[in-house]
């Protein structure tokens, strides 16, 4: 495939993701997971690297996502044309409810369309929850290769879960010190 071709290919892979993506970069990993399988771009494993790397830089996860993919498949050029691909459906959207802005904020059919767009919305992010602790968490459970994830690994997510709905001081401690442990027990258990 010649490198035009494949740079369009990115950004009209990127568009749609862009189009279709109602709800922010979580709701983005479906579609990933999808350009995984269709192309083989990158493997499910290098998404999750992808995501842990997306969420530790400053950003939207989506608008993230995609330079990385497009880095990852194109290089720096790749990184810019899958980004423009996400984001330009966002900018013709809203230069158009811009341009109709009362109009539109008061129709019925769209704040319709909005209610129903929110359960779709819930579904897609939950279904890449799922998608991503299947690969994090059981990617080397398979008892015919002889491979069996780490025990610890499925105890410390539960240990965190489980500590974070049941002690409201554990929701405030920030993020980044989250971050800063997440590494040191990885570094510890050589996850």
């Amino acid at each position: 495939m010649s490198s035009l071709v494949l740079t369009g290919l990115v950004f009209w892979e990127f568009f749609k993701i862009g189009l279709f993506a109602v709800g922010g970069g979580p709701a983005t990993l479906p579609y990933l997971m999808e350009l995984s399988d269709k192309f083989n771009w990158f493997t499910m494993e290098e998404l999750t690297n992808m995501i842990a790397v997306s969420e530790s830089t400053p950003g939207p996860l989506g608008i993230n996502m995609a330079t990385y993919v497009g880095y990852q498949t194109l290089g720096i050029w790749g990184g810019v044309v899958a980004t423009l691909g996400l984001v330009t459906p966002s900018l013709i959207i809203i230069c158009l409810i811009a341009a109709f802005f009362n109009k539109f904020n008061s129709n019925k059919i769209v704040q319709s369309a909005f209610s129903a767009i929110r359960p779709a919305v819930t579904a897609i992010i939950a279904v890449s929850v799922l998608g991503i602790c299947r690969v994090t968490l059981f990617t080397a459970f398979d008892l015919s290769a002889g491979l069996i994830q780490p025990l610890w690994h499925i105890i410390i997510f539960a240990v965190v879960i489980l500590g974070l709905l049941q002690f409201k001081k554990l929701k405030k401690i920030h993020p980044f010190l989250w971050f800063v442990v997440g590494a040191i027990v990885g570094i510890v258990f050589k996850f």
